[in-house]
């Protein structure tokens, strides 16, 4: 069974941070891409951030570039969000999700193959 699971997210105040955790199992992490969405009340979901299976080709929405930095634990099989800098608009649930065999850019507008249940980030002004 694959399984995504997300933590780290809750509350935080404008300028804070956090490390969101995406756990996988189930596939071989290697073969695929894990991207971070978000999705604010009233707003379509977007492509915040992704890696991509094997090269780690790296990609970020524009309006985290500079903030946010992904990475990935192969040994862990998990895949990190460090989000600096928060402002009240990357409030958001939070999902992480997988990809076989795709870029990093893809990986933002392409269906995933699975996805996590999310985790809600909250950043108060």
């Amino acid at each position: 069974e694959v399984r995504l699971v997300e933590s780290g997210g809750g509350l935080v105040q404008a300028g804070g941070s956090l490390r969101l955790s995406c756990a996988t199992s189930g596939f071989t992490f290697d073969d695929y891409a894990i991207g971070w969405f978000r999705q604010a009340p009233g707003k379509e979901r977007e492509g915040v951030s992704s890696i991509s299976s094997r090269d780690g080709d790296l990609y970020y929405a524009d309006s985290v570039k500079g903030r946010f930095t992904i990475s990935r634990d192969k040994a862990k099989n998990t895949v990190y969000l460090q989000m600096n800098s928060l402002k009240p608009e990357d409030t958001a649930v939070y999902y992480c999700a997988g990809r076989f065999q795709t870029t990093a850019q893809a990986m933002s507008v392409l269906r995933p193959d699975y996805w996590g249940q999310g985790t809600q980030v909250t950043v108060s002004s």
